[in-house]
């Protein structure tokens, strides 16, 4: 698997975006959804609804990350 990135549309909220992720990532990201009973799309759509400042693609990384693994203690 590479780190390029793939960019696919979806919508949320009714409006079509544009997201790049790394392949490994979309998988992932498909997984959970898949895990929850949810669209991708839905899932997006939470993940954007809870972002606060950061971007999508880099709030999703995220979601993906904390969903694999609980966040490390701080030092």
């Amino acid at each position: 698997m590479t780190a390029t990135l793939v960019k696919r549309s979806i919508s949320i909220a009714g409006h079509r975006t544009s997201v790049s992720l790394e392949e490994a990532f979309w998988l992932r990201l498909r997984a959970i959804a898949a895990e929850r009973g949810l669209p991708v799309a839905a899932l997006v759509a939470e993940i954007d609804a809870t972002r606060g400042a950061s971007n999508l693609s880099s709030a999703i990384r995220v979601r993906v990350l904390e969903t694999l693994a609980p966040a490390a203690p701080e030092s």
